[in-house]
């Protein structure tokens, strides 16, 4: 990486908080057990394996030290995920000027992550230590305890973090930008700035790039959008189902599709001609996304493009299967199977070798 980016840690505060060596422990009395930071890694990639399987499938193409940081940032982005579909006051705990912030800064955002994740870690520990933890707290702590270490061993821009959970607050019923439709492409890209094309410049320090980052990061945020609104597709039933519609309304629209039209689709568990032609439209508007993202995997390290491209090229799949069930998105979830799967990560490497 060349220079110091806007919003990066700063190399005195880097200095101040070094990556914790692989050896340090934390304890964990109320459990009988300890939690060393090659264990966090672990719990981090038993998360990645089993909910995110394409990804996981593309990270064994990785160097073990890129695809641990990997699985770090995968299972943060899921915890969140959870804490917002699930946690009972989830906007207390995304608010970043609640907790450990309000102890140490008027400012939330001038707070990196790093730090934010060292004090909500002491916090964690201390409740292992009295023994009031469950086990859900404990793989909380692992994933925070592997993400404040990539944080530090990458120096990623914490800004990048700040917009996903920005994103993510939107999902919360009860806080400021709650929202559950997007009237346009253009305010659903704006979630997505955070939701996904965030993720997609949190990864960059650890892939690396063969260009000034800042070259890399328009590709790197498309690529991460293409993979939202491919989830976003698949996930129509499920997505409808938690009250949320993430396709925008003038886009449907534009076809004969509201609100009640995808309702009684849905409870009709088929798909109607006009919803047909709708999800086609935007299936070749996703598509264009990956075809913007496809030349920034040139630009990362030769390494890490095969994985990259696998990710990609496995993502893009799914909206053929979407076409292939005859748009039937409310009869089945989409997905590439397993042998499929393999075999495009089987070139992959293959590709790496060389």
């Amino acid at each position: 990486m060349s220079g110091q980016r806007p919003g990066a840690v700063a190399p005195a505060d880097l200095a101040a908080r070094p990556a914790m060596p692989d050896s340090e422990i934390a304890p964990a009395a109320g459990h009988g057990r300890v939690t060393t930071l090659d264990s966090a890694y672990a719990s981090c990639r038993r998360i990645a394996a089993e909910h995110g399987r394409t990804y996981y499938l593309a990270t064994t193409l990785l160097t073990p030290p890129r695809r641990r940081a990997v699985h770090a940032l995968y299972a943060f982005a899921r915890m969140v995920d959870d804490i917002v579909d699930h946690a009972d006051n989830p906007a207390r705990v995304l608010d970043p000027r609640d907790g450990a912030h309000a102890a140490t800064a008027d400012d939330p955002a001038a707070v990196s992550p790093a730090q934010h994740l060292d004090l909500v870690e002491k916090q964690l520990r201390l409740a292992l230590e009295r023994g009031d933890i469950d086990t859900a707290d404990l793989r909380r702590h692992q994933i925070l305890t592997a993400a404040a270490d990539t944080i530090r061993r990458y120096d990623i821009a914490h800004t990048h973090f700040w917009t996903f959970l920005g994103a993510m607050r939107m999902d919360v019923p009860g806080t400021a930008t709650h929202r559950t439709r997007y009237a346009t492409m253009t305010e659903l890209r704006e979630y997505m700035r955070g939701s996904a094309a965030a993720i997609g410049l949190q990864l960059l320090p650890v892939l690396g790039t063969v260009v000034p980052v800042a070259e890399a990061e328009p590709a790197a945020a498309a690529l991460g959008e293409a993979f939202q609104l491919t989830n976003f597709l698949r996930d129509v039933a499920e997505d409808l189902d938690r009250d949320r519609i993430y396709l925008p309304a003038d886009e449907l629209a534009a076809f004969g599709v509201d609100e009640d039209h995808l309702r009684a689709c849905r409870a009709a568990g088929r798909t109607d001609q006009s919803l047909r032609r709708a999800l086609a439209h935007l299936i070749a508007v996703n598509r264009d996304i990956y075809r913007r993202a496809e030349p920034g995997i040139e630009l990362l390290e030769p390494r890490v493009r095969p994985a990259i491209r696998t990710a990609a090229v496995l993502y893009a799949e799914i909206l053929e299967r979407i076409e292939a069930a005859d748009f039937q998105v409310f009869e089945r979830r989409a997905t590439v199977p397993n042998h499929r799967r393999i075999l495009v990560a089987a070139k992959g490497f293959a590709t790496s070798l060389r």
